[in-house]
């Protein structure tokens, strides 16, 4: 019986160099890497990447925290002191053979390591390298320092979340935005390396960790433009449609309804047996509903509230009204569409069992994306493989560059 090969994935051949720590940038990296390309993660010497100790550890002896394993995953690890001139020459040397760059040190630092575009560029011409820092490359706060609270914050996402009588909260976690600029970063990459696949030219993809927050505010920045009109918060509910919000059952779930027409407000009329609501001129329209707002979210959070949640979305999805139960973790792990999609997989980690994280996204039919293995357990881990086998090193080479500290 012929065996049947696994598709070849769309970024084989493809190689990421990753200088980054903490997220963003090497989120970009991971989420190439789990479309095939071969990801080389450059970590500190000896103490290795900070997110490895961000988080709840695995175990002490796994050599890093849950975090760490999800998001390192599919990657080399090699140890380099990029301060060192000998860590920079060997940078130089595996960058001359790589296709995409990854970092987000704060503009300056890597030229000052002599590893910034001009140097990096010029032993690989056609190099894409992504550069995520907190406010870009340009502009006068090009050097401030900043994490995902700070770009929520300064790109007007915080602004808008949480309740008006109340202080603005984050978004979901802090780490949202460093995740929506890896996979902004992602799409800068491809779009780039296109680009050098045609041409041999590559180029430099800027971005701000703020800007991909400004970037998802919908309309308000358009609305402000045209009116002066600052979107304020409002709690769960949105700021174009009404009922929209979460609301209370009786066994103390939340379930999240959408009605963003009035056909799905008349639908909702229904399931809550009052069809005469669709026909109240409070609420026959979008804008009159948005004019009523407390009225018809108060009529909703009723109907809700006397009703368990499996009642309450039975009711609703007879009715085909966008409803769910705003899920915990653990729900996501009940969830028999959540298990029927595979969204949630395991990966082995050398000597400690499973770990489980969320599958790669998104699914593609011929050339799907995979989790090979998940993050290195030790700094290092692949320093033979990469510096004796991509660059040729001996092993007496390699030993004097670790007694120096180098690696």
């Amino acid at each position: 019986m012929t065996a049947v090969s696994e598709p070849r994935q769309a970024l084989a051949g493809v190689t990421v160099l990753d200088l980054a720590t903490y997220l963003a940038a090497p989120v970009c990296a991971t989420l190439l890497g789990e479309f095939g390309a071969d990801v080389i993660k450059v970590e500190q010497p000896r103490v290795g990447d900070d997110l490895r100790r961000l988080g709840r550890p695995v175990a002490p002896s796994a050599g890093g925290s849950y975090w760490w394993f999800v998001e390192a995953r599919n990657k080399k690890s090699i140890t380099c002191n990029l301060r060192a001139p000998d860590g920079q020459a060997l940078i130089r040397r595996l960058a001359a053979s790589a296709h995409v760059v990854t970092e987000n040190f704060r503009p300056g630092t890597l030229e000052r390591w002599h590893l910034g575009w001009n140097e990096l560029s010029r032993v690989r011409p056609s190099l894409v390298m992504v550069r995520i820092s907190a406010f870009g490359q340009t502009g006068p706060n090009r050097e401030r320092p900043g994490f995902g609270r700070i770009a929520a914050a300064v790109g007007g996402l915080a602004y808008v979340a949480g309740y008006p009588d109340r202080a603005p909260v984050s978004p979901g976690t802090p780490t949202v935005p460093d995740y929506l600029a890896g996979v902004f970063g992602a799409v800068g990459a491809l779009v780039a390396l296109r680009h050098a696949e045609r041409t041999g030219e590559g180029q430099v993809v800027d971005l701000a960790l703020y800007e991909p927050v400004l970037r998802v505010l919908d309309d308000a920045i358009a609305v402000f433009g045209g009116t002066g009109q600052v979107r304020e918060r409002i709690g769960s509910g949105t700021e174009s449609a009404v009922p929209h919000n979460h609301y209370q059952t009786r066994d103390g779930r939340w379930i999240a309804i959408a009605c963003t027409n009035d056909r799905m407000f008349a639908r909702l009329s229904q399931a809550m047996g009052r069809p005469d609501l669709a026909g109240d001129p409070r609420m026959t329209t979008t804008p009159a509903r948005l004019e009523h707002r407390a009225l018809v979210d108060g009529l909703v959070a009723g109907w809700v509230a006397e009703r368990d949640a499996t009642a309450a979305l039975a009711a609703l999805e007879a009715a085909e009204v966008p409803s769910a139960v705003v899920a915990s973790v653990r729900d996501l792990f009940e969830d028999a569409h959540v298990r029927a999609r595979d969204n949630i997989v395991s990966a082995v980690l050398p000597l400690l069992g499973r770990i489980s994280m969320p599958a790669v996204v998104p699914r593609l039919t011929v050339t799907p994306g995979r989790i090979e293995s998940p993050g290195p357990s030790s700094p290092g881990e692949h320093n033979e493989e990469i510096y004796c086998g991509r660059l040729g090193l001996s092993s007496a080479e390699l030993s004097g560059l670790h007694e120096r500290g180098v690696i």
